[in-house]
């Protein structure tokens, strides 16, 4: 429970709401990112009963006979780890359908619960999910997340009919204190919170590599029977490599001796528990010279640096990989705060084939797009904003705003609608004069 102390979650107000008027909850993520220390802290303070099928015996007890153990359960209760007990999915639509109690049963779930059929179809309608990561930048800096709210300041973001007006005050012009070596051992450091109780370097590392063993031996094992395990260690490592680059089935395939439809399917297997990510290109034009090649994405920058062998002053001096790192950290940022936004956002990337590219393109609600450029350095140029310019020509009145964000120190405008913004703003409201 301290790590719910010390790490209060932005998830959590949406998770009484959600309880307040949904029969069933889903949290569901990878495992250490909270899900079980969020859950308790706000379930049993109201009465909520806490089950684990990480248990041999009430798992077997649920497989065995699914209705009676549902029907023997509390009458608020805390189901974790509920992958591991599909059985139950069709006893918990009965009891739900005999009466709809809001928040009746929270559940949380470690591999991509939606995708088991038996819990889509039995439980549609009835449950509210909820997508909780590893801890954001703004969390652990205690922030309440403000930049997608001002990226997008600068255009009403939902109405199709809003004049095409742009403000000049999303991002204000200031100086700021640059992150310089901050920003590698942020990185380096991720966000799950066990990891983050040790100290960086031998102890946080190998929490790290300890993580993705268990997660192997356990989690896809169970989703899977597959013939080459030992095969996933390394092919994450690989994927840590290439994390922020065009997804290159071929690259991934050629170092082990399987065939690249079973190399795809690992993939899969790894993102179904939330270790990769493909983030699709955008395609809100029907030009055939944009690249329709997704990018790869590691779930979380500090394993990727564990699983590459480098801490934080490493990946300081090795520019390449951390401006590719740096994109990714940037990315998953993204990803966490939006998911506590009321508005949903919908993530992609942009390129071209004269390799213009914009690292992240957003789209809000139905209409309002933004896009977000990825600068290691300290500097920014005119010629940064070049695929930022494109976008914006691309989609016209539905460009919110062009961000560059870079580890500099400040944060002014480029023309219309375009900004250099220190990557500290990303998460911080008032940082630390220089």
């Amino acid at each position: 429970m301290a790590e719910a102390d010390l790490y209060p979650r932005h998830a959590a107000p949406h998770l009484v709401e959600a309880l307040q008027d949904s029969p069933v909850v889903l949290i569901h993520g990878p495992r250490q990112c909270g899900k079980t220390t969020l859950a308790r802290m706000t379930g049993e303070p109201r009465g909520y009963v806490y089950i684990s099928f990480d248990d041999d015996v009430v798992r077997e007890a649920a497989a065995t006979d699914p209705a009676g153990f549902v029907a023997d359960l509390p009458e608020h209760v805390i189901l974790d780890e509920v992958q591991r007990a599909p059985a139950i999915f069709a006893a918990l639509k009965m009891a739900v359908d005999r009466r709809r109690t809001a928040g009746r049963f929270l559940l949380t779930g470690s591999s991509q619960v939606l995708l088991v059929p038996k819990l889509t179809d039995s439980l549609a309608g009835r449950m509210e999910i909820l997508r909780l990561h590893p801890l954001s930048q703004s969390e652990l800096a205690r922030e309440q997340p403000r930049f997608l709210d001002a990226l997008f300041s600068i255009a009403a973001a939902d109405s199709p009919t809003a004049p095409a007006a742009r403000t000049t005050g999303a991002f204000e012009t200031t100086r700021i204190a640059r992150l310089a070596h901050e920003l590698a051992e942020r990185i380096a450091a991720g966000g799950y919170p066990p990891a983050l109780t040790r100290p960086p370097g031998r102890r946080r590392t190998n929490w790290h590599r300890d993580y993705v063993d268990a997660l192997v031996q356990r989690d896809i094992r169970d989703l899977a029977h597959i013939s080459a395990l030992d095969a996933l260690p390394r092919l994450l490592a690989l994927a840590a490599a290439q994390t922020a680059r065009l997804f290159n089935l071929a690259d991934l395939a050629s170092p082990f001796g399987l065939s690249r439809p079973t190399i795809r399917d690992y993939v899969t297997l790894l993102e179904r528990v939330f270790l990769l990510e493909r983030l699709p290109p955008w395609h809100g034009n029907r030009s055939s010279r944009l690249v329709k090649t997704p990018k790869l994405h590691f779930g979380d920058t500090g394993l990727a640096c564990a699983l590459l062998g480098t801490d934080a002053a490493a990946l300081a001096a090795d520019r390449t990989l951390l401006g590719f790192v740096l994109e990714t950290f940037v990315y998953q940022e993204l990803r966490r705060q939006a998911t506590v936004q009321d508005i949903p956002h919908t993530f992609f990337h942009y390129r071209d084939r004269d390799r213009m590219e914009v690292d992240v393109v957003i789209e809000r609600g139905t209409r309002a797009l933004a896009g977000v450029e990825v600068k290691a350095g300290a500097t920014v140029r005119a010629s940064d904003f070049r695929g930022l310019r494109k976008l914006r020509n691309a989609v016209g009145d539905r460009f919110a705003c062009g961000a560059v964000l870079y580890d500099g120190e400040m944060c002014v405008r480029f023309g219309e609608g375009l900004y250099a913004v220190p990557v500290r703003l990303l998460w911080e409201h008032s940082p630390p004069a220089p």
